[in-house]
């Protein structure tokens, strides 16, 4: 009998809030592109995988359901294929087994097509890996914790239903209510400052001030006054008294960004402060009294600077009355397609036109294209949330005019690049179970390649782009990015409509003849022959 999900182990999981052994973990698929985009985060939580049965997904069945809530739907999307794509169980601990049905659903894991049956590894699972079905609905096959299914009432601000969101909204309401300093640690660009505006919205302090200071926007020299205010004469040019952004902040909150890049005599006062609740401001020697709540967040490894003498262990304990976790975006992937579509909105609303994301025809193009989604789900995300939302907004502006979402193929190459670096990050070329594939031609670089081989390679498998790769001994999506860069060379993607319809009629419907006479990909040919409901011949 085959080892079930059940016998996960987590240890590669953050083991907080989770219990002595960590959470129970079970599969699950989340919306990350749809034709419907109200429909983007919905997800499919496959308890049957860890039971040891199958799941069979196709149009039709199972529902994917908002975290939550009770009633769902199945996809719906008239082009995937009624055969459903089998999930099961795989032969090894935290694997899943994916079956395509003959002539059913059309899955592409990172540009590779699925045939017959083929295995995911736990890491990959964690990691989270996009599958494109039918080219037009994107969904992430990831874990989640099986502890986190239910409505979550106040989002707190926070886009997402990841694992990490939500124990992060647990830490945000167990603390908010008390007056002890908070430190928030996290990568640059994941969002604490929206973390302390939280704290401080549903802490007794809400009718007060909230103020945010970065100490690293800050000059050394002046981070002292800034804070702790000056005195009358304190230092040439002092011609008044500044009271300063603590005192500015009494009977409310101050948030401290940046605070590793605090000079050692401010980390003196910070302590002071901390410890006493009273404050000298600069050239002062009366003692000042403050009633602020402190909030502090990082991005620097502060035990490392403790060890090299830059930051005091004694302020780090006070800075850390309570201490949360931001997680980056690259670790909460099943939350990207609803954070994109939330930005893009936002710009579409500047834009005035927020009302093409109110789209509910499934039969339209999705704004947000399957292969563009699963590019960005690939991507590593060194800027996290920032990044995201500047990238939406380039997206947005940048297709102006445009039925769906277009990236520059400079945009695009960098996408993919950037993603195929990533160690862990995407599947880049799944093996089939049965028979692992022996490369015959030695592997190079796709640069090697020139345009009139790469032309001579695709007229010699008739546009078969695997066998092509192959043979050339390229990865696949380097083989895409060759054509994409060659002004003489199209998918089937590229073809026109109307350029299809002729060659239909010029070769009876001859699929075979058609993607001679067009130099594409036969496979691809017949989907899109499929979407302009053009039968080949013969079938």
């Amino acid at each position: 009998m085959s080892p079930t999900l059940a016998d996960v182990s987590t240890a590669a999981m953050p083991q907080r809030g989770g219990g002595p052994q960590g959470p129970r973990l079970v599969p699950a698929l989340t919306l990350v592109s749809h034709p419907v985009p109200a429909r983007v985060g919905e997800r499919l939580r496959m308890d049957a995988l860890v039971a040891g049965r199958e799941v069979a997904l196709s149009r039709n069945a199972p529902d994917f359901t908002r975290p939550g809530s009770v009633l769902g739907q199945p996809l719906n999307d008239p082009f995937i294929s009624r055969k459903p794509l089998t999930l099961a169980p795989g032969s090894k601990p935290g694997s899943v087994r994916l079956t395509c049905t003959e002539g059913g659903e059309r899955v592409v894991i990172a540009g590779s097509a699925l045939e017959g049956t083929w295995e995911l590894s736990e890491a990959e699972l964690l990691q989270g890996v996009p599958l494109e079905l039918g080219g037009r609905v994107v969904v992430l096959l990831h874990l989640m914790d099986a502890a986190d299914d239910s409505a979550t009432g106040d989002a707190l601000g926070m886009v997402g239903e990841s694992t990490g969101v939500r124990r992060l909204r647990r830490h945000i309401e167990r603390v908010a209510d008390l007056d002890v300093p908070v430190l928030i640690r996290g990568e640059t660009g994941t969002g604490k400052e929206r973390v302390a505006q939280a704290i401080h919205q549903r802490s007794r302090r809400r009718e007060g001030r909230f103020l945010s200071v970065n100490l690293g926007a800050i000059p050394k020299e002046l981070a002292a006054a800034e804070l702790f205010g000056t005195q009358k004469g304190a230092y040439t040019g002092a011609a008044q008294s500044r009271e300063g952004f603590f005192r500015a902040a009494h009977g409310g909150t101050l948030f401290l960004d940046e605070v590793g890049e605090a000079p050692p005599e401010v980390q003196v006062m910070l302590l002071r402060v901390l410890e006493t609740g009273e404050l000298y401001p600069v050239g002062g020697s009366t003692p000042v009294a403050v009633d602020v709540r402190l909030l502090a967040a990082t991005d620097a490894d502060l035990d490392e600077r403790i060890r090299d003498g830059r930051f005091k262990a004694p302020l780090l304990h006070r800075l850390a009355g309570y201490e949360v976790h931001v997680p980056p975006l690259r670790e909460r992937r099943e939350d990207l397609g609803r954070l994109f579509f939330h930005f893009a909105r936002e710009e579409l609303a500047a834009l005035g036109e927020a009302h093409r994301l109110d789209n509910a025809d499934a039969y339209a193009a999705p704004w947000l294209p399957a292969p563009l989604a699963t590019r960005l789900v690939r991507f590593p995300w060194p800027g996290n949330i920032r990044q995201l939302r500047n990238l939406a907004r380039q997206l947005v502006i940048g297709s102006r005019g445009e039925p769906t979402l277009q990236a520059e193929p400079r945009l695009e190459h960098e996408l993919e690049v950037a993603a195929a670096s990533t160690p862990g990050a995407s599947v880049s070329s799944p093996e089939p179970v049965a028979e692992p594939r022996t490369p015959t031609t030695p592997r190079r670089k796709a640069s090697q390649v020139t345009e009139q081989e790469l032309l001579a390679a695709l007229r010699e498998h008739a546009w078969d782009l695997k066998a092509t790769a192959d043979s050339l001994g390229i990865p696949r999506p380097s083989l895409y990015d060759l054509i994409d860069k060659s002004p003489n060379l199209r998918t089937a993607g590229d073809l026109r409509s109307e350029e299809i319809a002729q060659a239909y009629e010029a070769h009876g419907g001859d699929l075979d003849a058609m993607a001679r006479a067009l130099e594409v990909s036969r496979k691809a040919l017949g989907r899109r022959m499929k979407e302009l409901g053009l039968t080949p011949r013969g079938e």
